[in-house]
């Protein structure tokens, strides 16, 4: 079995590359928001139905599923939570809310399980008030998916006979199954990309209704042969595309690096795009869908300058060359738009450069968002693993003095995404913040 994508780890935030949209943000006193510090918030948000789904932490470490309501931020229910099977690498399990064809919001997640061979339970509960809809005893996952207006669920993935099951949201009903440990990427209501991982990656459309095969291909098809998941992957939809990113990864034995990229692929037929293989994206990050910007890694591991690329094309639109990048003791930061890119030095004086021109620019008045914290401490989860971090957070800088920023701004919308006009996110002690600024519907670092 492969190990999946070290989804929240910022130690590669110097090295790696970002994707994401552009849009100024207004602050957020001009719109309605809400804030909730009742929340320790730290997995991903799923919002369906007019409800926030997250995991939260609480302060013995034990986790609970915690529902909110979209419009208000005000704590409909909660549930004990764990999780069972899952890699540190791949951060805290979300819960997976969907609306089912009935527009009731039904929200997935795993609870402790009973004494016995089963070591944790899938439940269904109600969006709105929780009330339990059904049950179904878990040995090992890596947590619930949304898959269109169904539960796509990796289960049994710590044994042998690991397979992917469909699950009818309303009823727990199977409706169809796959061998092997899938993850969702991209879906709609007719069908589901999911990332096969197997000794050959591949890419595979199946029809949600019926589970038939529509189409599949493999990475190795657009990035080349000796691809290696252990280092992580992230994947983005732009208009009629799926793009996706595969990290490398060095292997402890032979000291060899994987294969690695990015590339993208037709939703309707699988039809492979454009490719950039020997290219890493960096930490903070949007979706690799919008906007993505990349650094080449030559076969003796040293890194060039920056590039950004068409989404849709993968063309390069704008480029930092290796020569203007900083020496050492920098970390990236962004602004709103991402028309510039910064290299923030903290408690110092940092440096910046327009993205389009590759040009300077002064950064006595330039701000950018990078991660709050450099060094980050893993969570202090009861009986788990230890290893998780919790979705990171962004802070505003000043890249003329390196130090935080004070300001009503929210974050980025290349960071937060947006979903149902709503922004959120966590801030660095996990208070969870919303905005409503009518932002269209787009996937954020975190998807």
């Amino acid at each position: 079995m492969l190990r999946p994508l070290w989804k929240t780890s910022i130690a590669l935030a110097g090295t790696l590359a970002v994707a994401a949209c552009s849009g100024s943000d207004a602050a957020t006193s001009k719109f309605p928001t809400w804030h909730n510090t009742q929340v320790n918030a730290v997995s991903r948000m799923a919002v369906a139905s007019g409800v926030v789904a997250v995991t939260s932490m609480k302060p013995d470490g034990a986790l609970e599923t915690v529902a909110l309501g979209l419009r208000d931020g005000k704590r409909l229910w909660a549930y004990p939570a764990t999780m069972a099977g899952r890699l540190p690498g791949m951060g805290v399990s979300a819960p997976a809310l969907v609306e089912t064809s009935r527009g009731q919001g039904v929200v997935v997640a795993l609870d402790p399980g009973r004494k016995g061979r089963w070591n944790a339970t899938l439940i269904a509960r109600d969006a709105h008030s929780g009330a339990q809809k059904w049950a179904r005893p878990i040995h090992s996952t890596f947590g619930p998916q949304r898959c269109g207006r169904y539960i796509c669920l990796s289960e049994h993935t710590a044994l042998a006979k690991a397979r992917m099951v469909v699950l009818d949201p309303a009823t727990g009903r199977q409706v169809w199954k796959l061998p092997g440990i899938s993850e969702v990427e991209w879906s709609d209501d007719s069908r589901v990309l999911l990332l096969r991982m197997a000794a050959n990656p591949m890419v595979e459309s199946y029809e949600l209704k019926t589970g038939k095969l529509q189409w599949q291909q493999p990475i190795e098809q657009a990035l080349g042969p000796g691809i290696d998941l252990s280092g992580g992957w992230a994947f983005g939809a732009v208009g009629d595309d799926l793009v996706g990113y595969v990290a490398p990864y060095t292997n402890p034995q032979t000291k060899r690096v994987s294969t690695f990229g990015i590339f993208s692929v037709g939703i309707a037929d699988g039809t492979i795009n454009w490719m950039r293989p020997s290219v890493v994206r960096v930490y903070p990050s949007g979706s690799p869908g919008f906007a993505p910007i990349v650094r080449p890694v030559d076969q003796r591991g040293s890194y060039g300058g920056f590039a950004r690329l068409d989404p849709a094309s993968g063309r390069v639109v704008g480029q930092i060359s290796s020569a203007d990048v900083p020496g050492s003791g920098w970390w990236l930061a962004f602004p709103d738009r991402m028309d510039k890119l910064d290299f923030l030095k903290h408690g110092a004086k940092g440096t910046a450069f327009d993205v389009a021109s590759g040009e300077p620019v002064p950064v006595e008045e330039e701000r950018g968002w990078s991660f709050c914290v450099t060094d980050p401490k893993p969570l202090p989860l009861k009986g788990q693993a230890p290893g998780f971090y919790p979705t990171a957070a962004l802070c505003e800088f000043d890249l003329g003095t390196g130090r935080r920023v004070s300001s009503p701004m929210s974050p980025p919308r290349w960071f937060t995404g947006g979903q149902d006009g709503w922004r959120l996110w966590r801030d660095e002690k996990g208070t969870l913040h919303a905005v409503n600024d009518h932002t269209a519907a787009a996937p954020g670092m975190y998807g």
